[in-house]
């Protein structure tokens, strides 16, 4: 991934997190999601009084791609306040299509935080391979 791209998916996953829908946690996520197409998806959390039905910007994003026919992904950027690192869930999520996914984690400044791998943030995963 050249720095070009780098910076536009940060640029947009700061930008969509103020679409964040936080009123009970004020803690608003912003996730822009490169799919092998080249095609960038963005999400947001949003929250809901009924906590279980919350989803998270990661799993929005995702859930928007597979939608329009994606299946394989390049990089995801997750934005914070304070440079959070994604759910177990969005973890467990993103495991389905690949270990080798690039996150970049980034504070509300933009200043990359952690620069890792799905593989790194959830070892010994469950993938489509463990129900065989």
């Amino acid at each position: 991934m050249n720095d070009d791209i780098k910076e536009l998916l940060i640029s947009r996953a700061l930008t969509v997190r103020a679409w964040a829908y936080a009123p009970y946690s004020k803690y608003q996520v912003g996730a822009s999601l490169l799919a092998s197409s080249g095609k960038i998806y963005d999400g947001v959390n949003v929250e809901n009084a009924a906590y279980p039905s919350t989803i998270c910007a990661e799993r929005t994003a995702l859930v928007k791609a597979i939608s329009e026919g994606e299946r394989q992904f390049e990089t995801l950027v997750v934005a914070t306040e304070n440079g959070g690192s994604p759910c177990g869930s969005c973890r467990q999520m993103r495991a389905g299509f690949g270990l080798d996914l690039t996150i970049l984690i980034v504070n509300a400044e933009g200043k990359l935080v952690q620069e890792t791998s799905l593989k790194e943030l959830l070892p010994q995963a469950f993938t489509p391979a463990s129900l065989k």
